[in-house]
C-alpha cells in the first residue's frame, strides 16, 4: 500500500549523466504526477537496492548505465489536508553514466529529456533534486 502507509517505502532512485546532460523523467502517477524528476521506483522485496535501480531505469526510460555509486537519500514525506501521511519513501539515489539504449518512456513514465545540468530551471525540479544531480556531478568520473 503506497498511500497511507504503516512504515516508510523504499525507493530507488537513478542520475542519469551523458556529457552534461541528466535524464529526467516526467511522472505519470503520484505522488508528483506531471511532474519533472529523476527515474526510480519501489525497491520489491528480495530485491538489491542497485538491482532496483537498474531495472527502474530500464523500465521507465529503456537505457542502461555503467557502474553505479550511492549519491545520495531523500526523505519524502508528504501529509494530506488533515495531516496525515499520505506517502512516505526513503529514497536511496544512486549515479551513473549513460551506456546503452534508446531513450522512450515507459512503465510510469509519460515524458523524458536530455537536460543540460546547468540549466534545470525549466522543469521545476524540488530542490532536493537538484542537489542531488549536482552530487552526482561532483562525484562521479567523467
Amino acid at each position: 500500500m503506497r498511500t497511507y502507509p504503516g512504515a516508510p517505502i523504499v525507493g530507488i532512485g537513478v542520475v542519469l549523466l551523458r556529457g552534461a546532460q541528466v535524464l529526467l523523467v516526467r511522472r505519470g502517477k503520484p505522488p508528483g504526477a506531471g511532474t519533472w524528476s529523476l527515474p526510480g521506483g519501489g525497491q520489491e522485496l528480495g530485491e538489491r537496492a542497485e538491482d532496483c535501480a537498474r531495472r527502474e531505469l530500464l523500465e521507465e526510460t529503456g537505457l542502461t548505465a555503467g557502474p553505479l555509486t550511492l549519491i545520495a537519500h531523500v526523505d519524502l514525506i508528504q501529509r494530506d489536508a488533515q495531516g496525515r501521511i499520505e506517502y512516505h519513501y526513503t529514497i536511496l539515489d544512486f549515479g551513473g553514466r549513460y551506456v546503452a539504449g534508446e531513450a522512450r518512456a515507459g512503465d510510469d513514465v509519460t515524458a523524458l529529456a536530455w537536460a543540460d545540468v546547468d540549466a534545470l530551471e525549466d522543469y521545476a525540479l524540488t530542490e532536493a533534486a537538484c542537489a542531488v544531480i549536482a552530487r552526482a556531478v561532483s562525484v562521479l568520473p567523467p
